[in-house]
């Protein structure tokens, strides 16, 4: 199975898990700041204060990446680092940072694919409304421009978002993410905030290639899981269609089409209304993009559920009822299911033909032990083996795949489940900050200097 000759491997990491240094050369507080740092919202009560010292270790770190030759590197900017309010002057000591990691990758050899918002808002915009605020989006596109600004001579690949469905709906929705909030049509006016912030920066970050990145996933009945030939009844298809319509379609379908499908507009009419979409903005949102950007885990498996209530990170999922996958599960309870995955980038390639795709996050947390200066971690390893494989599927069938990045480089802070859940392929010794390459990090260097498997 070998890939394209020019298919980019590599792997991917965010600010907020691994950097640490939350008080250092003027960062700013963030929105996940407070929100670990209240009592009760992350298992453990663990914090990002310190997470993997990414922020000091920065160089070795990257040494790492070139011993598995890696390729491709993808982070994200803490934003409060670069304007710790959220608005106003580039804060030096900050963007620093960022200079240099960009400079040492590039020393490595090693692509920066930078992400501008993974999450870490700062906590001063959040006391402004947040993301269910309009004006948040227009200062996401000022902080994206300045970020450009200084990078762009070095920096050719940029994200807008990661994840905005997260963002919105485990944010604002049922509150399980930062900053906490609870409340359907804030979650309904921050996922589309969140889009017209990546349409106003979109624009800011040419010349480049620009990226949005999202949490898709195959939604299938519990049938289908393991059957892809089983056809659905009509209540089923119709709990299929409108949760992809959710989940997927709600963003890809502005950025790429510049409209919203009937199910969000009907979820934001049961909830507050459609007041915060303005006319122009989906103009605004549909702005060119490049590559969508995919991050898989796992299938999202519904069946009908006549009468049941919307789920609270699901506004417009009435009537739907969310079920398990006959597979097995990682560490954190999610089913493996590798073909979803091909089935996945099929679809979307079909959905939006006109734009490339690049596997932006895949992998898993098992609970790995060192053991003689090793990790023997062989259900990560069997678990990328498989995704890998579906990834060559899916390019064998047609799918316009650019590049395949692992979560994660290292072990690191796994937002509200803290340390205890380890995704990567590096462990990492919280006490000592030790590194230790586990077999998944050298089998992935094997496929890297084979371009396959």
């Amino acid at each position: 199975m070998i890939f394209p000759e020019n298919f980019v491997w590599g792997a991917a990491t965010a600010s907020y898990q691994i950097e640490g240094a939350v008080k250092e050369d003027g960062r700013g507080q963030s929105i996940w700041d407070t929100f670990s740092h209240t009592p009760g919202n992350v298992a453990g009560d663990d914090t990002g204060d310190v997470a993997c010292d990414h922020y000091h270790r920065y160089r070795d770190d990257v040494a790492l990446m070139r011993e598995l030759r890696l390729a491709a590197y993808r982070f994200s900017i803490a934003w409060p680092r670069v304007q710790p309010d959220g608005s106003g002057p580039v804060n030096p000591r900050g963007i620093a940072f960022y200079d240099r990691l960009v400079d040492e990758l590039l020393a490595a050899g090693i692509t920066p694919y930078v992400t501008l918002y993974h999450w870490d808002l700062p906590q001063a915009l959040e006391e402004r409304g947040g993301w269910a605020d309009r004006d948040t989006a227009h200062r996401f596109a000022d902080y994206a421009e300045a970020v450009h600004a200084r990078l762009a001579d070095r920096v050719t690949n940029w994200a807008t978002l990661n994840e905005p469905w997260v963002a919105a709906y485990l944010g604002y929705g049922n509150g399980v993410h930062a900053p906490g909030r609870r409340d359907a049509a804030s979650a309904l006016r921050s996922a589309h905030h969140l889009l017209l912030g990546h349409g106003l920066a979109a624009r800011r970050l040419r010349p480049g290639s620009v990226m949005l990145v999202v949490n898709s996933s195959p939604v299938l009945t519990p049938a289908q899981v393991n059957d892809p030939a089983a056809v659905p009844g009509e209540a089923d298809a119709a709990a299929v269609d409108r949760i992809h319509a959710l989940l997927t379609r709600q963003f890809l379908d502005p950025a790429v089409y510049g409209t919203y499908p009937e199910e969000v507009l009907a979820a934001a009419e049961r909830n507050g209304g459609t007041g915060h979409i303005c006319d122009g903005d989906l103009d605004t949102i549909k702005a060119p993009i490049d590559l969508i950007g995919v991050n898989y885990y796992n299938p999202c498996v519904v069946e009908a559920g006549p009468g049941l209530p919307a789920d609270a990170a699901w506004p417009g999922s009435e009537d739907v009822r969310f079920a398990t996958a006959d597979a097995p599960t990682t560490a954190m309870g999610w089913p493996i299911v590798p073909d979803g995955l091909s089935r996945l980038l099929v679809r979307l390639s079909q959905d939006y033909p006109q734009v490339g795709l690049m596997v932006t996050e895949n992998g898993a947390a098992f609970d790995d032990v060192v053991e003689n200066g090793r990790v023997h971690d062989a259900d990560r390893v069997a678990y990328l083996d498989g995704h890998l494989r579906e990834v060559w599927r899916a390019v064998e069938a047609g799918a316009d795949l650019r590049g395949y990045l692992v979560w994660s480089l290292l072990d690191n802070f796994e937002w509200a489940e803290g340390y205890r859940r380890r995704f990567g392929i590096v462990h990492v010794d919280y006490a000592t900050q030790n590194r230790t390459l586990k077999d998944s990090a050298l089998w992935y260097s094997d496929v890297i200097a084979r371009n396959g498997l």
